[in-house]
């Protein structure tokens, strides 16, 4: 499937087409490669982050899980951290 963007020109040159041409402004774009292009920040900070959540863990554990509250944290922090791994995996392709 392909989607139509608007390719700018890197350098204006002085041509007999109109601006309002739709030929002249639109490119096209596979959709994978758009997609590519999306998720691929995203699957990259889900992975660091799944990296980096587990010192955040120890620094609760070494004060005590004694109240509600940073039961709670832990928690969702458990939580935040297996939505990391399963978003940041690497996968083969």
């Amino acid at each position: 499937m392909w989607v139509s963007v608007y390719v700018p020109d890197r350098c204006p040159r002085m041509s007999s087409s109109s601006i309002t041409e739709p030929r002249s402004l639109v490119g096209t774009v596979d959709v994978e490669s758009l997609l590519w292009v999306v998720l691929y920040p995203i699957k990259r900070l889900a992975f660091w982050t799944a990296i980096v959540l587990p010192f955040l863990h120890l620094s609760l554990l070494a004060t005590g899980l004694d109240s509600r509250s940073k039961v709670l944290a832990f928690s969702a922090l458990v939580g935040l951290n297996v939505c990391a791994l399963v978003v940041g995996q690497p996968r083969e392709e």
